[in-house]
């Protein structure tokens, strides 16, 4: 399982590399269960189902945007790759990762 969760965790990061800025206030929320579906780790699917890792963007995009509440991250790591997930996630993995700092206000971009 934990194999599995970092193989989902890398690829996310992997797939977003370029449009990752660490310290950005723009986001995007990635379901771990997708990833995991779209992976074939039907395990993970399950277990993870309600689990977003967020992905800092170097720039906006051009859907919807809504402004969330910074504080919703305080117990969120960010891998080494940028993207940041909840640390209860982050302890189950062999990733390297340090705690997350958000803005006090973050903005959630939906594509």
């Amino acid at each position: 399982m934990t194999n599995n969760l970092s193989e989902v965790l890398t690829k996310i990061g992997e797939e977003s590399q370029e449009q990752i800025c660490d310290v950005s206030r723009h986001y995007l929320e990635i379901s771990l269960a997708q990833k995991a579906a779209e992976l074939g780790f039907s395990e993970a699917k399950e277990r993870f189902r309600d689990v977003y890792a967020i992905v800092p963007l170097k720039q906006p995009v051009s859907e919807m945007k809504v402004r969330i509440d910074g504080r919703k991250f305080i117990n969120y790591a960010q891998f080494e790759s940028g993207i940041a997930a909840p640390h209860y996630v982050a302890r189950q993995v062999d990733l390297p990762h340090r705690a997350y700092v958000a803005k006090d206000s973050m903005i959630c971009n939906f594509t």
